[in-house]
């Protein structure tokens, strides 16, 4: 009997698009496992991510916290919370945006576009680890807040909604710093940029007073901004208040970064 010759693998352009996807999840969920091992080989990296946010949290409760006055149940502590979560989830993605720019000069992404992986693994590995890390910093700055007073007053259904919800804020933000990291490519420039436009869109907003309390002027630019929506809902979540109206704003808004910034991000990794 004639044996049968050998099945060689077909070349990736002759696969269907089934397949393609397959060995795209593979080749992501590869680099998002080599940039967490980065992180547990670095745990400095981690704790001094986890530090700021908390620092904040503990600055704000116990420095300003007699001073500012809400109408929340639970005092400030619990106005406090999700307006510190919605900041860690803008300041946490400066790492997407400086990483990127670090692999560009060393030439990392160049070494790996030249290997047969999916184009995209190298953009959705790393936004995978970052979305890890920003769980990580969430969880034990809701553990931190609980020891200082914090409590969840809607349930555990929309406690764990709110989790959830603010790993979502984390990804459009961070699909923003990866388009600000691979468009101008330099650490330094990446680093001065990030804090140019988080640290406006995070302090002017319902993170830390109400919005009532600041200049007229100001007020507008404060309430049609998203961080401010996003607070709002994350608030609402944790402690009570409107559900509805401010789901809708939040998907308008977090439907459009994903789509302008998801297309900025391919377009600038495509042309690096």
């Amino acid at each position: 009997m004639s044996q049968a010759a050998p099945t060689l693998a077909a070349p990736r352009g002759q696969v269907s698009s089934l397949q393609r996807l397959r060995w795209a999840v593979v080749d992501s969920g590869t680099l998002m496992h080599q940039n967490l091992l980065r992180w547990v080989r670095t745990p400095a990296y981690i704790v001094f991510t986890v530090i700021q946010p908390v620092m904040f949290m503990l600055l704000f409760r116990y420095v300003f916290g007699g001073a500012i006055h809400v109408a929340v149940k639970g005092g400030y502590v619990n106005y406090l919370m999700p307006g510190i979560i919605g900041q860690t989830c803008g300041f946490t993605s400066f790492s997407t945006a400086i990483s990127l720019a670090q692999e560009l000069q060393k030439g990392s992404i160049d070494r790996l576009r030249s290997m047969p992986i999916a184009r995209s693994a190298v953009l959705v590995g790393r936004l995978g680890a970052d979305l890890i890390r920003l769980a990580l910093t969430i969880a034990v700055l809701i553990a931190t807040g609980y020891l200082v007073g914090f409590r969840f007053d809607n349930g555990v259904g929309p406690a764990i909604a709110m989790f959830v919800f603010a790993l979502a804020i984390g990804l459009a933000v961070a699909t923003v710093s990866a388009f600000t990291g691979l468009a101008i490519r330099d650490e330094e420039s990446v680093q001065a940029f990030g804090l140019i436009w988080v640290f406006p869109l995070t302090f002017v907003s319902s993170a830390f007073v109400p919005i009532q309390s600041m200049p007229g002027w100001l007020q507008a630019f404060a309430r049609n901004q998203p961080f401010t929506v996003f607070i709002d809902e994350l608030r609402a979540l944790a402690v009570g208040g409107p559900l509805v109206s401010g789901a809708w704003q939040s998907l308008a808004w977090m439907i459009a970064i994903f789509a302008v910034f998801t297309w900025l991000a391919a377009r600038a990794y495509r042309r690096v």
